[in-house]
């Protein structure tokens, strides 16, 4: 199926019968009407070629797309990365060609060969959108409802960042102003994601976000009917949105209104104070002869004869595949010389601006390189020894609090949670219109301080939009058993590599008498299990600090920082006994030996457990034991170390080893070996104070004791592939 390119094609007879669009006021001439049926026929064939994927949607959304991309959003094809761009969100991630020939047609890279590689090995055109791997992709998605909750994220950090670098600006005058604008489905608009983050942009009052709905009432099991009723616009006008409705079958006969589109869409650009929903009702896989308006149109290819029969309609050979025509190319990469004339009157407001404004200036270069200002760690907090000890969620707010003042990228809050969690840097005001403050919290449309609300899936989405602005450091916390709320977001944002910093606090049973719905205990290995995500449980307070030091310095991945509710002490980091705590910069170190001894056993922990493996060290260095304790922040930072440091800190030789979690044992049997015991916790909690959870479930410093001297006898049998099964 190669592609075919003519002159002809324009001429050809559109079926009488296809109501042309209205598209006066758009401008649109006999050559975009062509381009637009274009687009119509490519998806057909691109889905044919592969056999699978998903053609309706591309199909009836072409008005919509084309209208996007050639005539509102301000883009340039040359510059992907340009600063001033709108950006796009194609939360409905399943109808990917709806995209990628628009970003073929305008020019952004993508080929007519791309197009016919779609959905196969090493092709730029994968079933579902993905950032870093398809230039003019600003976005990973496809689980429904993520674009959407992202989407709000990528407004917030535009006005943040306007708040940094312009905020004195008119509105709609500074070079950092611009729209979000988002496609969403019938299906975005069930997954519960979706509306958490729609209550927060419609609190927020994000007048730089435009949503438009795709009504076209058809899913995967055909006829939304069957599960789903609401009123969508009665909805988002509940949360505060401006809605408006275009509606293509409103007259009884299928009209593609664009003129009333592009009125719509000039109205949400002009409504300032509120994000924009615009519902555009539309019958999937038009003009498809049998196979539009079905859920067949959805997720399948069309069949030959179907696709046959929409070429016809459409006044293309049906023996043609891939058409285009050269006079519709030449038009369509037009948009390529509007874009480069935007960009070149959009550059001389920003040099203005650079000119004006030095010191921002110099801030922004800064954050595009995400680079850290010289001299930011000499704000980073050094805790004194302490025995009594603070909670390292404690020790994570005084770190955040320090860095306020030299850190302005950084930026966030908690799901409700800003008292527990420690997430607010003290005297930092809250990101919040000026009408929406309250006694409690004080700011503006500038500020720093997130609030979530009770939504941590959302919250997740939105820190994956923020973070893909790649200018601002965003951080948000709630209760690690509450991670499981924000797992599809945090798999994303490992997906796309973004610097987002998860902060889960109340990190197991030490939490006490909330009891197991509140108590983690399966939630770190699931989270270790998350490819790209950095699971950060640190020991004490000045772990802390190394930890999220470590953190900032990624700009390649997200991190979870595991913390506790409980005091932990802070230890001696200078007596003799306790290595330095930078240690934990590289995952896993040697906190506690006897120097110049093999040791007998190595204990293992992470967070609130080094500190039991310290005082069972302790019971063994009495019965005259070599005792290594090796504090392991970090698996993930651990395992990028050499393999020389790996093997000196967790020598092969000494097979004796016992790990200490308060957490499912899945995934310690790795470090410990085949005659290292586990002692971790494989059931759930219960409702008490920590002291006596820890001493009930037999995390303690004699249990630890006691497994260090099975292993240690384990030791002298022969190796067991796997590990013993009595352990």
């Amino acid at each position: 199926m190669a592609p075919e390119r003519s002159s002809s094609g324009l001429t050809a007879s559109r079926d009488s019968a296809l109501a042309r669009p209205l598209a006066e006021r758009a401008g649109w001439s006999d050559v975009d009407l062509r381009a637009v049926d274009t687009v119509r026929v490519l998806a057909a064939d691109a889905v044919q070629k592969k056999g699978n994927g998903h053609p309706g949607t591309a199909m009836s959304l072409a008005p919509l797309a084309y209208l996007l991309f050639q005539q509102v959003m301000r883009h340039d094809p040359a510059d992907d990365q340009w600063l001033g761009r709108d950006r796009f969100v194609l939360s409905c991630g399943h109808t990917s060609l709806t995209l990628y020939i628009q970003l073929y047609l305008a020019g952004y890279g993508l080929e007519m060969e791309d197009l016919q590689a779609l959905r196969t090995w090493g092709s730029a055109t994968p079933g579902h959108p993905e950032y870093r791997h398809t230039r003019g992709v600003e976005i990973t998605t496809g689980p429904l409802g993520q674009g959407m909750g992202a989407s709000v994220g990528m407004a917030m950090a535009g006005r943040r960042e306007r708040g940094l670098l312009d905020p004195d600006a008119a509105p709609g005058t500074s070079p950092f102003d611009h729209h979000v604008y988002v496609l969403a489905s019938d299906g975005d608009m069930m997954e519960g994601v979706s509306s958490e983050a729609a209550s927060l942009a419609g609190h927020q009052q994000l007048g730089n976000l435009i949503t438009f709905y795709d009504s076209n009432q058809i899913s995967i099991e055909d006829d939304t009917d069957i599960s789903f009723s609401e009123d969508v616009p009665a909805r988002f006008a509940a949360y505060g949105w401006h809605v408006q409705t275009v509606d293509w079958t409103r007259t009884g006969d299928y009209v593609e209104d664009v003129d009333a589109l592009l009125a719509a869409i000039e109205e949400a650009k002009a409504e300032r104070s509120r994000p924009s929903l615009i519902m555009l009702r539309t019958i999937i896989g038009w003009p498809a002869p049998t196979k539009k308006n079905t859920g067949k149109a959805h997720g399948a290819a069309l069949g030959d004869d179907e696709v046959a029969g929409t070429k016809r309609l459409l006044g293309f050979d049906p023996d043609t595949y891939f058409p285009i025509e050269d006079e519709v190319l030449a038009h369509t990469r037009a948009v390529g010389e509007r874009g480069r004339d935007a960009r070149k009157r959009w550059q001389r407001a920003y040099e203005d601006w650079r000119a004006a404004a030095p010191e921002r200036a110099a801030l922004l270069d800064r954050l595009r390189e995400q680079e850290l200002p010289d001299g930011w760690t000499d704000a980073l907090p050094d805790f004194p020894a302490d025995a009594k000890g603070m909670a390292t969620r404690k020790a994570s707010g005084e770190v955040l609090t320090a860095l306020a003042p030299v850190l302005p990228e950084l930026w966030g809050g908690s799901a409700d949670l800003a008292g527990s969690n420690n997430t607010t840097m003290e005297g930092e005001p809250s990101f919040i219109p000026a009408d929406r403050q309250t006694a409690e919290f004080s700011g503006g449309p500038y500020g720093r301080t997130l609030h979530f609300g009770i939504r941590e899936h959302a919250m997740g989405a939105i820190l994956n939009g923020i973070a893909l602005q790649s200018l601002t450091r965003p951080y948000g916390g709630t209760f690690l058993t509450f991670s499981d709320y924000m797992r599809p977001a945090v798999r994303l944002g490992a997906l796309m590599k973004l610097p987002a910093t998860y902060v889960w606090t109340h990190d197991s049973i030490g939490l006490g008498e909330d009891g197991p719905t509140h108590q983690p205990v399966e939630h770190l290995a699931a989270l270790r299990a998350i490819p790209g995500l950095d699971v950060v449980r640190p020991g004490d307070a000045n772990e802390t600090t190394v930890c999220w030091r470590t953190i900032l310095e990624h700009t390649d991945r997200p991190a979870g920082l595991v913390l506790t509710r409980q005091n932990l002490p802070v230890l001696d980091r200078a007596d003799g006994v306790h290595a330095s705590a930078e240690g934990a910069a590289r995952g896993a170190y040697v906190l506690a030996e006897d120097a110049g001894t093999v040791p007998d056993v190595i204990l293992v922990a992470t967070g609130s457990e080094v500190q039991i493996a310290l005082d069972g060290r302790k019971l063994l260095v009495d019965e005259g034991l070599s005792v290594r304790v090796v504090s392991m922040p970090c698996r993930e930072w651990f395992a990028e170390q050499p393999l020389s440091y790996q093997d000196e800190v967790l020598p092969p030789d000494v097979r004796a080893r016992v790990s200490v979690e308060a957490a499912v044992g899945q995934g310690w049997r790795e470090v410990v070996g085949d005659v290292g015991h586990i002692v971790s916790l494989e059931h759930y909690g219960a409702s008490a104070d920590y002291q006596r959870l820890y001493d009930e479930f037999g995390i303690t410093a004699e249990a630890v004791a006691a497994a260090a001297r099975a292993s240690i006898r384990d030791a002298v049998e022969p190796p067991v592939p796997g590990g013993r099964r009595d352990r």
